[in-house]
């Protein structure tokens, strides 16, 4: 672990090689998982005032879910989360043009319509976040699914925290991510870490 101002980062986040590959994956982390994507801080509130203008790309399921039961939901571990179809499927999610799952909230986003991308913790995945007291922990999610990313991240010698430059400034800014940077150059000079 390693510590960027008031985070504890995960080394597995620099070690690592991933580079998402949709075309192995088919965006299965959205219908795979055990709770909705966890939401920030009034990102349920940017969501509610987004559905008119997503609604039409959501699955029937999906439009049924959030008008019976909202956005969001508590989960087990008291967060606030997405809503999803029958325990599974992230309501939001859709199928692109390939049959991937695509997420429709970002859909939306690319094609101009909203200015909301999705929620930070999707952006930042496969980083998920954990409050430790008065720190917060970055770490590497890693499973199956997943498998592919890390292959084809591999082959292209791009590292997780390279790949997830952009989320990763999102959520802590760019003082933030341009000392974890230089902090791993400098750790892959030193210890290599090659066998990842």
């Amino acid at each position: 672990m390693l510590q960027i101002q008031d985070t504890i980062v995960s080394l597995d986040l620099i070690e690592r090689y991933f580079i998402c590959d949709l075309d192995a994956c088919h965006g299965q982390c959205c219908l795979d998982g055990d709770a909705g994507a966890p939401l920030a801080p009034g990102e349920a509130d940017k969501i509610r005032n987004i559905l008119p203008e997503i609604m039409d790309d959501m699955l029937p399921a999906g439009r049924m879910e959030v008008e019976n039961n909202g956005v969001s939901y508590i989960d087990c571990e008291g967060d606030e989360v997405t809503s999803l179809i029958d325990g599974g499927l992230c309501a939001f999610a859709t199928v692109g043009p390939d049959g991937s799952w695509l997420c429709a909230i970002e859909k939306a986003y690319h094609e101009g319509r909203i200015d909301f991308r999705k929620p930070v913790s999707c952006h930042l995945y496969p980083v998920r976040l954990k409050k430790i007291g008065d720190l917060t922990a970055v770490n590497l999610h890693r499973w199956r699914i997943c498998k592919c990313a890390e292959v084809l991240g591999r082959s292209k010698g791009v590292r997780a925290y390279q790949f997830l430059e952009g989320p990763l400034r999102r959520h802590f800014g760019d003082a933030w991510y341009d000392e974890l940077k230089l902090t791993a150059e400098e750790y892959l000079r030193q210890f290599g870490a090659e066998q990842k």
